[in-house]
């Protein structure tokens, strides 16, 4: 169950918001095999000045961070599909690849409080976060 947050300089349209948070879940549930049902994804827009960017893109009110915070456990060519399926569904929206730039911070499940307050490792998941 990761925790995601889209952090963009633009405002959007509502469908355009629901569209970017909707490429982002479903990248998670193919690279990180999560249940279609296990979307906890946020999207904050930033005033452009607020909002800093490496420079020399191209176009810069298209940066965009994508923040996953989830369990430990994920390989390292999980993260690699993720993160290829991101910036892949992403530029189907018009973001540019290089635009995008992708933190995953992962933590023991015993850092999690979930489902009334139990830590995650002692709940069934109902899915496998060793992919």
């Amino acid at each position: 169950m990761p925790s995601t947050l889209i952090e963009v300089r633009r405002p959007y349209h509502r469908s355009d918001e629901v569209a970017i948070i909707d490429a982002v879940h479903d990248a998670l549930v193919v690279a990180f095999q999560i249940p279609a049902g296990d979307k906890h994804v946020r999207l904050v827009s930033h005033e452009p000045h607020r909002f800093s960017h490496s420079p020399g893109l191209a176009q810069p009110e298209l940066y965009t961070l994508v923040t996953v915070d989830c369990f430990s456990g994920r390989s390292l060519q999980a993260k690699r599909n993720l993160y290829r399926e991101i910036v892949n569904r992403l530029e189907t929206l018009g973001i540019p690849p290089d635009h995008v730039t992708i933190l995953v911070r992962d933590s023991p499940m015993q850092n999690w409080g979930i489902r009334g307050g139990q830590a995650a490792c002692d709940v069934e998941l109902g899915f496998n976060v060793d992919v």
